[in-house]
Protein backbone atom coordinates (compact mmCIF):
# COMPACT_ATOMS: atom_id res chain seq x y z
CA UNK A 1 0.00 0.00 0.00
CA UNK A 2 1.92 3.00 -1.30
CA UNK A 3 1.47 6.74 -0.78
CA UNK A 4 2.34 9.39 -3.37
CA UNK A 5 3.05 13.09 -2.88
CA UNK A 6 2.64 15.90 -5.39
CA UNK A 7 5.96 17.58 -4.60
CA UNK A 8 5.08 21.10 -5.77
CA UNK A 9 2.22 23.56 -6.05
CA UNK A 10 1.56 26.36 -8.52
CA UNK A 11 4.57 28.70 -8.69
CA UNK A 12 6.03 26.97 -5.62
CA UNK A 13 9.68 27.89 -6.43
CA UNK A 14 8.70 31.56 -6.74
CA UNK A 15 6.59 31.62 -3.60
CA UNK A 16 9.23 29.72 -1.59
CA UNK A 17 12.08 31.86 -3.02
CA UNK A 18 13.62 28.76 -4.60
CA UNK A 19 13.67 29.80 -8.27
CA UNK A 20 15.97 27.48 -10.15
CA UNK A 21 16.59 25.53 -6.93
CA UNK A 22 13.44 23.46 -6.48
CA UNK A 23 15.11 20.15 -7.37
CA UNK A 24 17.75 20.82 -4.70
CA UNK A 25 15.11 21.91 -2.18
CA UNK A 26 13.05 18.75 -2.67
CA UNK A 27 16.21 16.63 -2.40
CA UNK A 28 16.83 18.17 1.04
CA UNK A 29 13.35 17.07 2.10
CA UNK A 30 13.73 13.52 0.76
CA UNK A 31 15.04 11.88 3.96
CA UNK A 32 12.18 13.18 6.10
CA UNK A 33 9.59 12.33 3.46
CA UNK A 34 10.94 8.82 3.10
CA UNK A 35 10.91 8.40 6.86
CA UNK A 36 7.30 9.66 6.99
CA UNK A 37 6.25 6.87 4.64
CA UNK A 38 5.98 8.67 1.28
CA UNK A 39 6.76 6.12 -1.45
CA UNK A 40 6.81 8.29 -4.58
CA UNK A 41 7.01 11.95 -5.58
CA UNK A 42 5.15 13.37 -8.55
CA UNK A 43 7.47 16.08 -9.84
CA UNK A 44 6.51 19.10 -11.99
CA UNK A 45 7.28 19.33 -15.74
CA UNK A 46 11.01 19.04 -16.30
CA UNK A 47 11.58 20.81 -19.63
CA UNK A 48 11.98 24.45 -20.70
CA UNK A 49 8.71 26.30 -21.04
CA UNK A 50 7.71 29.38 -22.98
CA UNK A 51 9.36 31.87 -20.61
CA UNK A 52 11.89 32.03 -17.79
CA UNK A 53 9.49 31.66 -14.87
CA UNK A 54 7.19 29.13 -16.51
CA UNK A 55 5.84 26.35 -14.24
CA UNK A 56 6.31 24.05 -17.22
CA UNK A 57 2.82 23.49 -18.58
CA UNK A 58 3.65 25.36 -21.79
CA UNK A 59 6.51 23.23 -23.23
CA UNK A 60 8.91 24.88 -25.66
CA UNK A 61 11.95 22.56 -25.73
CA UNK A 62 11.32 19.04 -24.46
CA UNK A 63 15.02 18.21 -24.38
CA UNK A 64 16.25 21.33 -22.55
CA UNK A 65 16.11 20.40 -18.87
CA UNK A 66 17.68 23.65 -17.76
CA UNK A 67 21.01 23.70 -19.62
CA UNK A 68 20.45 25.99 -22.62
CA UNK A 69 20.22 29.78 -22.56
CA UNK A 70 16.81 30.34 -24.13
CA UNK A 71 13.46 31.84 -23.19
CA UNK A 72 15.16 34.24 -20.80
CA UNK A 73 17.04 31.76 -18.63
CA UNK A 74 19.38 28.79 -18.59
CA UNK A 75 17.76 26.84 -15.77
CA UNK A 76 14.08 25.98 -15.70
CA UNK A 77 12.05 27.32 -12.80
CA UNK A 78 13.05 24.14 -10.96
CA UNK A 79 16.74 23.72 -11.83
CA UNK A 80 18.87 21.90 -14.40
CA UNK A 81 19.41 18.34 -15.53
CA UNK A 82 22.27 17.55 -13.15
CA UNK A 83 20.20 18.73 -10.18
CA UNK A 84 17.21 16.72 -11.37
CA UNK A 85 19.34 13.60 -11.71
CA UNK A 86 20.72 14.17 -8.22
CA UNK A 87 17.18 14.52 -6.86
CA UNK A 88 16.10 11.22 -8.42
CA UNK A 89 19.23 9.54 -7.05
CA UNK A 90 18.45 10.96 -3.60
CA UNK A 91 14.87 9.71 -3.80
CA UNK A 92 16.13 6.25 -4.67
CA UNK A 93 18.47 6.31 -1.66
CA UNK A 94 15.45 7.10 0.51
CA UNK A 95 13.28 4.34 -0.99
CA UNK A 96 11.10 6.65 -3.07
CA UNK A 97 10.12 6.60 -6.72
CA UNK A 98 9.74 9.59 -9.04
CA UNK A 99 6.89 10.29 -11.47
CA UNK A 100 7.34 12.75 -14.33
CA UNK A 101 4.65 15.24 -15.34
CA UNK A 102 4.22 14.71 -19.09
CA UNK A 103 2.75 17.64 -21.02
CA UNK A 104 2.54 16.23 -24.54
CA UNK A 105 -0.55 17.74 -26.13
CA UNK A 106 0.10 21.49 -26.32
CA UNK A 107 3.16 23.72 -26.83
CA UNK A 108 3.91 27.42 -26.45
CA UNK A 109 6.62 30.00 -26.99
CA UNK A 110 7.14 29.43 -30.72
CA UNK A 111 9.84 31.46 -32.46
CA UNK A 112 7.82 32.44 -35.52
CA UNK A 113 4.31 32.68 -36.85
CA UNK A 114 3.48 30.82 -40.02
CA UNK A 115 0.46 30.19 -42.18
CA UNK A 116 -1.07 26.73 -42.03
CA UNK A 117 -1.90 25.99 -45.68
CA UNK A 118 -4.72 23.63 -44.76
CA UNK A 119 -6.97 26.33 -43.34
CA UNK A 120 -5.04 29.49 -44.22
CA UNK A 121 -4.77 30.52 -40.55
CA UNK A 122 -1.62 32.14 -39.14
CA UNK A 123 -0.34 30.61 -35.90
CA UNK A 124 2.77 30.53 -33.70
CA UNK A 125 3.95 27.07 -34.72
CA UNK A 126 7.60 27.46 -35.81
CA UNK A 127 9.89 26.07 -33.09
CA UNK A 128 13.70 26.11 -33.29
CA UNK A 129 14.81 24.83 -29.86
CA UNK A 130 18.46 25.20 -28.89
CA UNK A 131 18.70 21.57 -27.86
CA UNK A 132 18.48 20.87 -31.58
CA UNK A 133 15.95 18.11 -30.92
CA UNK A 134 12.37 18.16 -32.15
CA UNK A 135 12.27 21.33 -34.25
CA UNK A 136 8.73 21.68 -35.54
CA UNK A 137 6.45 23.60 -37.84
CA UNK A 138 2.77 23.84 -38.69
CA UNK A 139 2.52 20.22 -39.85
CA UNK A 140 3.37 19.02 -36.31
CA UNK A 141 0.17 20.65 -35.05
CA UNK A 142 -3.53 20.55 -35.80
CA UNK A 143 -4.74 20.90 -38.48
CA UNK A 144 -2.19 18.62 -40.11
CA UNK A 145 -1.78 16.62 -43.30
CA UNK A 146 -1.87 13.50 -41.16
CA UNK A 147 -5.60 13.72 -40.46
CA UNK A 148 -8.48 15.30 -42.30
CA UNK A 149 -10.26 16.40 -39.13
CA UNK A 150 -8.97 17.04 -35.63
CA UNK A 151 -9.98 13.90 -33.78
CA UNK A 152 -7.60 13.86 -30.83
CA UNK A 153 -9.60 15.74 -28.24
CA UNK A 154 -10.01 19.16 -26.68
CA UNK A 155 -7.74 22.13 -27.20
CA UNK A 156 -6.03 23.83 -24.26
CA UNK A 157 -5.93 27.60 -23.72
CA UNK A 158 -5.59 28.24 -27.46
CA UNK A 159 -2.05 26.78 -27.52
CA UNK A 160 -0.80 24.95 -30.64
CA UNK A 161 -1.97 21.38 -30.25
CA UNK A 162 0.42 18.59 -31.28
CA UNK A 163 -0.70 16.08 -33.88
CA UNK A 164 0.63 12.75 -32.64
CA UNK A 165 -0.29 11.06 -35.91
CA UNK A 166 2.60 12.86 -37.55
CA UNK A 167 5.47 10.30 -37.38
CA UNK A 168 7.87 13.10 -36.47
CA UNK A 169 5.78 14.03 -33.40
CA UNK A 170 5.09 10.42 -32.52
CA UNK A 171 8.81 9.62 -32.62
CA UNK A 172 9.75 12.69 -30.53
CA UNK A 173 7.28 11.75 -27.82
CA UNK A 174 8.75 8.25 -27.62
CA UNK A 175 12.27 9.72 -27.47
CA UNK A 176 11.14 12.01 -24.66
CA UNK A 177 9.49 9.16 -22.76
CA UNK A 178 12.56 6.98 -23.19
CA UNK A 179 14.82 9.75 -21.87
CA UNK A 180 12.56 10.23 -18.85
CA UNK A 181 12.58 6.55 -17.87
CA UNK A 182 15.91 5.22 -19.11
CA UNK A 183 18.28 8.18 -18.85
CA UNK A 184 16.85 10.21 -15.97
CA UNK A 185 15.59 7.27 -13.95
CA UNK A 186 11.95 8.22 -13.45
CA UNK A 187 9.62 5.38 -12.46
CA UNK A 188 6.40 6.55 -14.02
CA UNK A 189 4.38 9.16 -15.88
CA UNK A 190 1.62 11.55 -14.92
CA UNK A 191 -0.05 12.66 -18.17
CA UNK A 192 -1.33 16.23 -18.09
CA UNK A 193 -4.63 17.18 -19.77
CA UNK A 194 -5.31 13.68 -21.08
CA UNK A 195 -8.50 14.95 -22.73
CA UNK A 196 -6.32 16.73 -25.27
CA UNK A 197 -4.98 13.73 -27.19
CA UNK A 198 -5.84 10.18 -28.10
CA UNK A 199 -5.89 7.53 -25.38
CA UNK A 200 -3.94 5.38 -27.83
CA UNK A 201 -0.88 7.61 -27.34
CA UNK A 202 -0.80 6.99 -23.59
CA UNK A 203 -1.35 3.29 -24.17
CA UNK A 204 1.58 3.06 -26.56
CA UNK A 205 3.90 5.08 -24.31
CA UNK A 206 2.92 2.82 -21.42
CA UNK A 207 3.60 -0.44 -23.26
CA UNK A 208 6.92 0.58 -24.83
CA UNK A 209 9.69 -1.82 -23.78
CA UNK A 210 11.72 0.48 -21.55
CA UNK A 211 14.98 -0.89 -20.16
CA UNK A 212 16.48 -0.25 -16.74
CA UNK A 213 19.77 -1.88 -15.67
CA UNK A 214 19.57 -4.31 -18.56
CA UNK A 215 16.05 -5.43 -17.69
CA UNK A 216 12.66 -4.55 -19.10
CA UNK A 217 10.94 -1.88 -17.00
CA UNK A 218 7.21 -1.10 -16.80
CA UNK A 219 6.43 2.45 -15.62
CA UNK A 220 3.54 3.48 -13.44
CA UNK A 221 1.06 5.57 -15.46
CA UNK A 222 -1.68 7.92 -14.26
CA UNK A 223 -3.71 10.32 -16.35
CA UNK A 224 -5.31 13.64 -15.52
CA UNK A 225 -8.68 13.11 -17.18
CA UNK A 226 -10.75 15.82 -15.54
CA UNK A 227 -14.26 14.47 -15.90
CA UNK A 228 -17.09 12.63 -14.19
CA UNK A 229 -17.03 8.90 -13.41
CA UNK A 230 -18.46 7.84 -16.76
CA UNK A 231 -16.00 9.95 -18.74
CA UNK A 232 -13.04 8.66 -16.73
CA UNK A 233 -14.30 5.08 -17.02
CA UNK A 234 -14.63 5.35 -20.79
CA UNK A 235 -11.13 6.82 -21.03
CA UNK A 236 -9.67 4.00 -18.94
CA UNK A 237 -11.37 1.51 -21.25
CA UNK A 238 -9.91 3.25 -24.29
CA UNK A 239 -6.39 3.12 -22.85
CA UNK A 240 -6.84 -0.49 -21.79
CA UNK A 241 -7.76 -1.39 -25.38
CA UNK A 242 -4.22 -0.41 -26.41
CA UNK A 243 -2.15 -1.81 -23.53
CA UNK A 244 -2.30 -4.59 -20.96
CA UNK A 245 -0.43 -2.44 -18.42
CA UNK A 246 -2.30 -1.14 -15.39
CA UNK A 247 -3.30 2.49 -15.98
CA UNK A 248 -4.66 4.79 -13.27
CA UNK A 249 -6.72 7.98 -13.27
CA UNK A 250 -7.00 10.79 -10.75
CA UNK A 251 -10.31 10.49 -8.92
CA UNK A 252 -11.84 13.91 -9.57
CA UNK A 253 -15.40 12.80 -8.69
CA UNK A 254 -14.25 11.69 -5.23
CA UNK A 255 -12.33 14.92 -4.72
CA UNK A 256 -15.52 16.97 -5.16
CA UNK A 257 -17.32 14.73 -2.68
CA UNK A 258 -14.48 15.34 -0.23
CA UNK A 259 -14.77 19.09 -0.69
CA UNK A 260 -18.47 18.85 0.14
CA UNK A 261 -17.62 16.71 3.18
CA UNK A 262 -15.28 19.41 4.49
CA UNK A 263 -17.01 22.60 3.39
CA UNK A 264 -20.77 21.87 3.18
CA UNK A 265 -22.85 22.32 6.32
CA UNK A 266 -24.62 19.12 7.41
CA UNK A 267 -23.18 17.08 4.55
CA UNK A 268 -24.80 13.63 4.38
CA UNK A 269 -22.06 11.04 4.87
CA UNK A 270 -24.14 8.47 2.99
CA UNK A 271 -23.00 10.25 -0.18
CA UNK A 272 -19.57 8.72 0.47
CA UNK A 273 -21.04 5.22 0.12
CA UNK A 274 -22.58 5.69 -3.31
CA UNK A 275 -21.09 5.04 -6.70
CA UNK A 276 -19.85 8.01 -8.65
CA UNK A 277 -16.12 7.86 -8.01
CA UNK A 278 -13.24 6.01 -9.60
CA UNK A 279 -12.26 4.33 -6.32
CA UNK A 280 -15.80 3.01 -5.81
CA UNK A 281 -16.00 1.52 -9.29
CA UNK A 282 -12.37 0.67 -10.08
CA UNK A 283 -10.26 0.85 -6.90
CA UNK A 284 -7.14 -0.52 -8.62
CA UNK A 285 -7.31 2.29 -11.20
CA UNK A 286 -7.85 5.16 -8.74
CA UNK A 287 -5.36 7.75 -7.59
CA UNK A 288 -7.25 9.55 -4.83
CA UNK A 289 -6.38 13.09 -3.79
CA UNK A 290 -7.59 16.01 -1.70
CA UNK A 291 -5.96 18.98 -3.45
CA UNK A 292 -3.68 19.73 -6.38
CA UNK A 293 -2.06 22.66 -8.15
CA UNK A 294 -5.09 23.26 -10.40
CA UNK A 295 -7.61 23.76 -7.60
CA UNK A 296 -6.91 27.47 -7.13
CA UNK A 297 -10.21 29.13 -6.22
CA UNK A 298 -11.79 25.78 -5.39
CA UNK A 299 -9.62 24.74 -2.46
CA UNK A 300 -11.01 22.92 0.55
CA UNK A 301 -11.27 25.46 3.36
CA UNK A 302 -12.42 23.62 6.47
CA UNK A 303 -11.26 20.51 8.34
CA UNK A 304 -9.12 19.26 5.46
CA UNK A 305 -7.74 16.32 7.43
CA UNK A 306 -11.21 14.75 7.28
CA UNK A 307 -10.57 14.32 3.56
CA UNK A 308 -7.03 13.01 4.09
CA UNK A 309 -8.31 10.47 6.60
CA UNK A 310 -10.81 9.21 4.03
CA UNK A 311 -8.31 8.67 1.20
CA UNK A 312 -5.63 7.17 3.46
CA UNK A 313 -7.99 4.67 5.10
CA UNK A 314 -9.79 3.69 1.90
CA UNK A 315 -8.81 1.81 -1.21
CA UNK A 316 -6.96 3.50 -4.08
CA UNK A 317 -3.50 5.06 -4.36
CA UNK A 318 -3.59 8.20 -2.16
CA UNK A 319 -1.74 11.37 -3.19
CA UNK A 320 -0.72 13.99 -0.60
CA UNK A 321 -0.36 17.65 -1.64
CA UNK A 322 2.93 19.36 -0.74
CA UNK A 323 1.23 22.65 0.18
CA UNK A 324 -1.14 20.95 2.61
CA UNK A 325 1.61 18.86 4.16
CA UNK A 326 4.18 21.63 4.62
CA UNK A 327 2.65 25.07 4.14
CA UNK A 328 -0.63 24.38 5.94
CA UNK A 329 1.16 22.28 8.55
CA UNK A 330 -1.20 19.31 8.28
CA UNK A 331 1.59 16.71 8.62
CA UNK A 332 1.83 17.30 12.40
CA UNK A 333 4.77 14.92 12.89
CA UNK A 334 5.10 13.28 16.25
CA UNK A 335 1.37 13.50 17.01
CA UNK A 336 -1.60 11.19 16.28
CA UNK A 337 -3.55 14.12 14.80
CA UNK A 338 -2.13 14.74 11.32
CA UNK A 339 -1.24 13.32 7.94
CA UNK A 340 1.89 11.59 9.24
CA UNK A 341 -0.13 9.46 11.67
CA UNK A 342 -2.61 8.62 8.91
CA UNK A 343 0.22 7.58 6.56
CA UNK A 344 1.63 5.34 9.29
CA UNK A 345 -1.79 3.76 9.87
CA UNK A 346 -2.23 3.35 6.11
CA UNK A 347 1.00 1.39 5.82
CA UNK A 348 0.58 -0.71 8.95
CA UNK A 349 -3.14 -1.49 8.94
CA UNK A 350 -5.30 -0.21 6.06
CA UNK A 351 -5.25 -3.11 3.64
CA UNK A 352 -7.64 -5.75 2.40
CA UNK A 353 -11.31 -5.45 1.52
CA UNK A 354 -13.04 -2.19 2.42
CA UNK A 355 -16.43 -2.89 3.98
CA UNK A 356 -18.82 -0.17 5.16
CA UNK A 357 -20.18 -1.24 8.53
CA UNK A 358 -22.41 1.76 9.15
CA UNK A 359 -23.47 4.95 7.36
CA UNK A 360 -26.00 7.58 8.33
CA UNK A 361 -26.02 11.34 7.66
CA UNK A 362 -23.56 12.03 10.48
CA UNK A 363 -21.58 8.82 11.05
CA UNK A 364 -19.56 6.59 8.72
CA UNK A 365 -17.69 3.46 9.84
CA UNK A 366 -15.43 1.43 7.54
CA UNK A 367 -13.64 -1.86 8.12
CA UNK A 368 -10.44 -2.82 6.32
CA UNK A 369 -10.13 -6.59 6.54
CA UNK A 370 -6.32 -6.80 6.42
CA UNK A 371 -3.93 -8.56 4.06
CA UNK A 372 -0.23 -9.39 3.57
CA UNK A 373 0.76 -8.94 7.22
CA UNK A 374 -1.32 -5.81 7.75
CA UNK A 375 -4.10 -6.74 10.21
CA UNK A 376 -6.78 -4.29 9.10
CA UNK A 377 -8.50 -1.53 11.06
CA UNK A 378 -11.73 0.31 11.86
CA UNK A 379 -12.13 3.86 10.53
CA UNK A 380 -14.78 6.18 11.97
CA UNK A 381 -15.84 9.54 10.51
CA UNK A 382 -18.06 11.82 12.61
CA UNK A 383 -19.81 14.78 10.98
CA UNK A 384 -21.42 16.15 14.14
CA UNK A 385 -19.81 19.42 15.15
CA UNK A 386 -20.54 19.42 18.86
CA UNK A 387 -20.02 15.92 20.29
CA UNK A 388 -18.23 12.62 20.04
CA UNK A 389 -20.26 10.04 18.17
CA UNK A 390 -20.13 6.33 17.56
CA UNK A 391 -22.32 3.28 17.33
CA UNK A 392 -22.03 -0.46 17.84
CA UNK A 393 -21.04 -2.35 14.70
CA UNK A 394 -20.36 -5.99 13.96
CA UNK A 395 -16.74 -6.49 12.90
CA UNK A 396 -14.88 -9.54 11.63
CA UNK A 397 -12.91 -9.75 14.91
CA UNK A 398 -14.26 -11.55 17.99
CA UNK A 399 -13.02 -10.83 21.53
CA UNK A 400 -10.45 -8.47 20.04
CA UNK A 401 -8.88 -5.44 21.68
CA UNK A 402 -8.44 -2.29 19.57
CA UNK A 403 -6.38 0.80 20.27
CA UNK A 404 -6.67 4.21 18.58
CA UNK A 405 -3.69 4.95 16.33
CA UNK A 406 -4.78 8.17 14.58
CA UNK A 407 -7.47 10.73 15.29
CA UNK A 408 -8.34 14.40 14.88
CA UNK A 409 -11.31 16.74 15.18
CA UNK A 410 -12.71 19.64 17.13
CA UNK A 411 -11.80 17.73 20.30
CA UNK A 412 -8.52 15.79 20.22
CA UNK A 413 -8.84 14.04 23.56
CA UNK A 414 -7.35 10.52 23.45
CA UNK A 415 -10.02 7.97 22.41
CA UNK A 416 -10.41 4.92 24.65
CA UNK A 417 -9.40 1.41 23.70
CA UNK A 418 -12.22 -0.84 22.55
CA UNK A 419 -12.83 -4.61 22.76
CA UNK A 420 -15.28 -6.58 20.66
CA UNK A 421 -17.64 -9.12 22.23
CA UNK A 422 -17.80 -12.83 21.30
CA UNK A 423 -19.87 -11.96 18.23
CA UNK A 424 -17.46 -9.22 17.08
CA UNK A 425 -19.54 -6.24 18.20
CA UNK A 426 -18.19 -3.04 19.71
CA UNK A 427 -18.84 0.69 19.69
CA UNK A 428 -16.21 2.85 17.99
CA UNK A 429 -16.51 6.65 18.50
CA UNK A 430 -14.79 9.59 16.81
CA UNK A 431 -14.30 13.24 17.87
CA UNK A 432 -16.73 15.97 16.72
CA UNK A 433 -16.10 16.89 13.08
CA UNK A 434 -13.33 14.35 13.20
CA UNK A 435 -12.15 10.83 12.63
CA UNK A 436 -10.55 7.96 14.51
CA UNK A 437 -8.64 4.91 13.34
CA UNK A 438 -8.66 1.83 15.57
CA UNK A 439 -6.17 -1.00 15.05
CA UNK A 440 -6.36 -4.54 16.50
CA UNK A 441 -3.90 -5.29 19.28
CA UNK A 442 -2.37 -8.77 19.31
CA UNK A 443 -0.69 -9.62 22.59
Amino acid sequence: MAVMMQAFYWDSPIKEQKEGEWWNFVAEKAPELGKAGINALWLPPICKGAEARSPGYDPYDYFDLGDFDQKGAVKTLYGNRAELENLIKTLRENNMNAYADMVINHNSGADEEEVNPIDGQKRWTKFNPKSGRFPRDWNCFHPSRYERVMIEGENFAGFPHLCHRNPRVYTAMFEYGRMVIEELGFDGFRFDFAKGFGAWMIGLLAKYRYERDGKEFTPFVVGEYWSGPDGIGNWLDEVRAVTDNQIAAFDFPLRYKLKDLCDTLQYDLRNLTSDGSVVANRPFNAVTFVENHDMGGNEIVNDKNLAYSFILMNEGYPCIFWYDYYNLGLARPGTPNGIDALIDAHHKYADGEACILHADPDLYILQRSGMDGRPGCIYVLNNLGDKWSGTSVKTQWKNQKFRPVAWDGHDIAHPDERTTDPEGNAEFPAPPRGYAVYAPVFE
